[in-house]
């Protein structure tokens, strides 16, 4: 099984070194990454793999039964053997980019959430812009600028952002309704890993975040979208801080 090093809070490691566990014809499994694979709406990490003798571009980074595969390509020279040191290097920016749109999601649920009820039900992310889906939800222009200035006014506030393993209990007992799809995780994962903006928002969550809220920069609503009776899509981009 491969450990998911950037878990609870080491979002900000972009280099690493590990041991090759498993060689296919495409792909390396480590036995820790700070890779993330794809999911939960966020893209996965890109980067390089390098060993004695040779490197490999990673385009693609999922799970598979607990492991973590790193697809490869451009390789150079012949893969390494299992047991052999890899060293890894993630493309920051992009790494900075996700974790920047990716709380900036959450804001934006939770100001949703907080000021007409709706729940987030799909969101989608990408280094230059991003999706949310909300249901219930009939949003006019009005309500997106309020759902925008809201948004960056607790931007602004700049508190940190903690990430932290929770047991599932608490996270049960503190999570509001409309606010995490849990019954969609498994009653075997405890303890969970939470994202949370004091006073502000408490979220399970398995993807890359900031850890102040202020690095999130500014949220510029784009485009909304209906995506069906009673169900609206919100678009966003970050502008620099």
């Amino acid at each position: 099984m491969t450990e998911q090093r950037y878990l609870p809070d080491a979002d900000d490691v972009t280099e690493f070194e590990a041991t090759a566990t498993e060689v296919g014809d495409d792909y390396l499994v480590l036995d820790g990454t700070y890779f993330y694979p794809e999911g939960g709406g966020q893209p996965a990490d890109h980067g390089d793999l390098s060993w004695d003798g040779g490197r490999a571009r990673v385009t693609k980074v999922r799970k598979n039964h607990g492991d973590v595969r790193h697809y490869v390509d451009e390789v150079e020279g012949d893969l390494p053997e299992d047991g052999e040191t890899v060293a890894g290097e993630i493309d920051a920016e992009r790494r900075a980019a996700h974790r920047r749109m990716h709380t900036a999601q959450h804001v934006v649920s939770r100001v949703v959430l907080d000021e007409y009820g709706a729940a987030t039900a799909g969101n989608q992310i990408h280094a230059d812009r991003s999706r949310i889906d909300f249901e219930p939800a009939d949003f006019d222009d009005e309500d997106l600028e309020r759902i925008e200035r809201l948004s960056n006014e607790a931007i602004e506030r700049d508190p940190d952002v903690v990430k932290a393993e929770r047991s599932r209990d608490e996270v049960e007992d503190r999570v509001d309704d409309g606010r995490s799809m849990l019954d969609m995780i498994p009653d075997h994962v405890d303890p969970l890993r939470v994202v949370e903006i004091p006073e502000f928002d408490y979220c399970p969550c398995g993807g890359t975040h900031v850890d102040s809220l202020g690095d999130v920069g500014r949220v510029r609503l784009t485009n909304r979208e209906s995506k069906g009776e009673d169900a609206e899509r919100i678009e966003f981009e970050l502008e620099s801080r």
